[in-house]
């Protein structure tokens, strides 16, 4: 079975970090506004203190991602290419007409 990615965990995390603090304090009557503002802030400051690894390791997929030394190719690139050179080329016969018409 394989693992649920990293990012996935931390998103649920940071959405646990502000939903469930926004619910407890609109069941105890704050005003909507202030119950969003204060959730907001304290899911933030949650996760910036106990999420680092999984924002670290996030970050370093990211990077490594990013600066890979091949890029990456998938089964239908070659051929895909091949149709594009191909239909250079080879002019299409309406271009062909109009080039004479003209």
């Amino acid at each position: 079975m394989k693992s649920v990615p990293v990012w996935i965990w931390y998103t649920l995390l940071r959405i646990a970090l502000f939903a469930v603090p926004l619910a407890v304090l609109l069941l105890a009557g704050v005003t909507p506004w202030i119950a969003a503002f204060v959730a907001a802030v304290f899911g933030l400051s949650a996760s910036l203190l106990f999420l680092r690894r999984a924002r670290e390791s996030i970050s370093s997929d990211l990077y490594r991602a990013r600066h890979r030394e091949q890029p990456v190719t998938r089964d239908d690139d070659d051929a895909e290419d091949a149709a594009v050179e191909a239909s250079v080329r080879q002019p299409s016969p309406q271009r062909s007409e109009r080039e004479d018409e003209s």
